[in-house]
């Protein structure tokens, strides 16, 4: 599920280029004596990852050639490829990034967000309330993290086609070029389908919990909450919203997302990060510096 990596200082042979990667953030409404309260899917990585080792993140991870594939656009409802990759203002291939997302939310948390075969874009997500399906499902979750069937070819096996009209592209961030591991990762937002309940895999991550952004921010600054950079500003972003509702039809009306490249320098108190529009990010150089620190909560 990639995020920031700690940086650190560029080879020889210049930057790493990052890799394509994608998040969806998990969203349902807790009730509380004031009313709906917007709450997110956040899973924690095992300590012994060396990946951000501990700290607790949406699902996601790296874009797979197989997602890549005609084979993948087909198995999606609601989006092209075309329309995809104009929403993130590439040439093609966008609408992997939207399979990316859906196959590790099911890796990861062990939630299909999914239409049956034949069902149009905006129709009923997949029941889940029949046990057999629930244990198939639950089947083929663990054989797909065994890397012992791929997830379209679950998919197609399950008669299921990829909700991709129900994810709304939300964030974009880029790793800073002084990283041992550089990801180019699209964050996106969808509602938690009815009936299902996220599941960590007790193996990339070991605890599964819902938290409001606002809590989960508060938790971080006590230093109880492991949060990373990109992580925290997201949190920041949908913290805004009240409800799932609300955050899901500001998410659905973006019609452009801007890039975020954040920017590391040293100085006399250690590293800092730089954003866009932040005085001195147009100066800064991203290989400024020669020490490493995380880029953790202690970074903002």
């Amino acid at each position: 599920m990639p995020e920031f990596p700690s940086p650190a200082a560029p080879t020889p042979a210049g930057p790493i280029a990052a890799r394509d990667a994608a998040t969806v953030m998990l969203v349902r409404d807790a009730a509380t004596a004031e009313g709906p309260a917007l709450e997110v899917c956040m899973l924690r990585r095992h300590l012994n990852s060396d990946f951000v080792g501990g700290a607790y993140v949406f699902p996601g991870g790296k874009v797979d050639d197989a997602d890549r594939t005609s084979v993948a656009e087909e198995a999606c409802v609601g989006r092209s490829d075309a329309i995809a990759s104009d929403m993130l203002v590439i040439a093609g291939g966008g609408l992997a990034f939207w399979v990316a997302a859906l196959r590790e939310c099911f890796e990861e948390a062990g939630v299909m967000l999914a239409y049956r075969e034949g069902t149009q874009p905006g129709g009923e997500l997949v029941d889940v309330s029949d046990p057999e399906f629930r244990r198939r499902l639950a089947a083929l979750r663990v054989e797909l993290n065994a890397g012992k069937v791929g997830f379209l070819e679950a998919c197609r096996a399950q008669g299921l086609r990829l909700a991709v009209d129900r994810v709304h592209y939300f964030s974009h961030w880029i790793t800073p070029e002084p990283a041992p591991k550089r990801y180019d990762t699209r964050f996106f937002v969808t509602a938690l389908p009815p009936g299902q309940i996220p599941v960590h895999d007790d193996h990339e991550t070991t605890d599964t919990v819902w938290v409001r952004p606002t809590e989960a921010l508060a938790r971080a600054e006590a230093g109880e909450f492991d949060l990373i950079f990109p992580t925290i500003k997201n949190l920041e972003a949908i913290a805004r919203f009240t409800t799932s509702a609300e955050l899901l039809a500001a998410a659905a009306a973006i019609e452009r997302v801007p890039t975020v490249l954040p920017r590391v320098v040293a100085d006399e108190r250690g590293f800092r990060i730089l954003l866009p529009g932040d005085p001195g990010y147009d100066e800064a150089v991203a290989s400024s510096g020669a020490a490493a620190a995380p880029m953790s909560s202690s970074d903002v």
